[in-house]
């Protein structure tokens, strides 16, 4: 390996050349009169940071305005329009912060989130009102959310999030988990990261060795399209998934970037295939500026409905609604009964088919 090929596969060295202006994303990509637009208002106003990996980029096809990745890191003016639906905090993450960093929403699992930084930035993300800009966790921090899930047994899982957990260094993880391990009553260990879509080299061996140490770990990754899985990303799954480390996926849908069932059955074959098995598909949450991402509900359910039945269960993930204001997680399936009576229900299946089955 060369020296060049040997920083491009540095982790550290893709957060250090991240771009972050927007004279030098000129120097990669012709922009659109909106995204000229949309950065403009964003180095005017605090918020959410522009920040793309050169991996992502190098994923990207920097010709074409409509590129579903760059759609997804690079801000337009949309996002910058006033909405009366929309939220700052659309799950209610700071109702339910019960000590500094850390969230309670269901009985038996935490979230904790450990920084406020990633390695790229998605325009559509749920804390944008946070991520990127702090305050960012410290210590103290860290010391007063283990006392609460110490003192609560019936606390089963951590949820480990932020920001990106796994952009912390190897000995800071080592001892979050070691700290974690150490309560008797937790079961689950969970980080949700999107490092291996924006800089999968962060999968070393040595990150590998210490998640292996403190098993059951489970990595929750996130794609949204397939183009975003590299030849890198598939060796840092596979390294995961060899060393006993389950790999799930939650994939938010997105309007003009996954929103139709042959893009996301061609996603979630490849991640099957790789052994990252698709968990969530996320109706986009109801964060400012988020409008230009949301796909309207009843297509969302017809996209499930197409997927059902045309690709195989194991490449079917739940498709999920968060209730805005933190009320929870809903599963959501498209209804396949299409008439009933005091003695049967019509169903229908996948090929438009339909079949009576007994009520008792």
């Amino acid at each position: 390996m060369n020296s060049e090929e040997s920083c491009w596969n540095d982790w550290v060295w893709q957060l250090r050349h991240a771009i972050r202006s927007i004279n030098v994303l000129k120097t990669t990509m012709s922009l659109s009169d909106t995204e000229e637009e949309g950065l403009r208002v964003l180095s005017e106003k605090a918020g959410l940071p522009l920040q793309i990996t050169p991996h992502f980029l190098s994923l990207m096809d920097l010709t074409n305005p409509h590129d579903p990745l760059r759609l997804q890191v690079i801000p337009r003016a949309a996002e910058f329009e006033p909405s009366q639906i929309e939220r700052r905090d659309p799950l209610g993450e700071e109702d339910h912060e019960v000590v500094p960093h850390l969230v309670h929403r269901y009985p038996d699992r935490v979230l904790l989130l450990v920084t406020d930084r990633c390695a790229s930035y998605c325009r559509f993300c749920t804390r944008k009102r946070w991520v990127g800009q702090g305050p960012t966790p410290k210590l103290e921090h860290l010391e007063k959310a283990l006392a609460y899930i110490r003192e609560r047994p019936e606390i089963k899982e951590v949820i480990i999030s932020g920001g990106d957990p796994l952009l912390l260094n190897d000995e800071r993880l080592e001892a979050l988990l070691s700290s974690i391990r150490a309560i008797s009553s937790i079961e689950i260990i969970r980080f949700d990261t999107r490092i291996l879509t924006f800089a999968p080299m962060r999968i070393t061996n040595e990150l590998v060795s210490i998640l292996k140490r403190h098993q059951p770990v489970y990595i929750i990754s996130h794609f949204n399209h397939p183009q975003e899985i590299a030849a890198a990303t598939e060796k840092a799954i596979a390294k995961l998934v060899d060393n006993g480390i389950m790999v799930l996926n939650q994939s938010v849908l997105l309007k003009n970037i996954n929103d139709r069932a042959v893009i996301l059955a061609t996603l979630f074959r490849k991640l099957t295939y790789l052994r990252a098995r698709p968990y969530y598909l996320h109706q986009c949450d109801v964060a400012f500026g988020t409008k230009m991402f949301r796909v309207p509900l009843e297509k969302s359910l017809a996209i499930m409905k197409e997927l059902q039945g045309n690709v195989s269960g194991l490449n079917i993930p739940r498709f999920i609604v968060d209730i805005p204001g933190g009320f929870g997680k809903v599963s959501l399936v498209p209804d396949p009964i299409v008439a009933r009576n005091e003695k049967f229900i019509s169903l229908q299946g996948f090929d438009g088919e339909v079949a009576e089955y007994p009520l008792d």
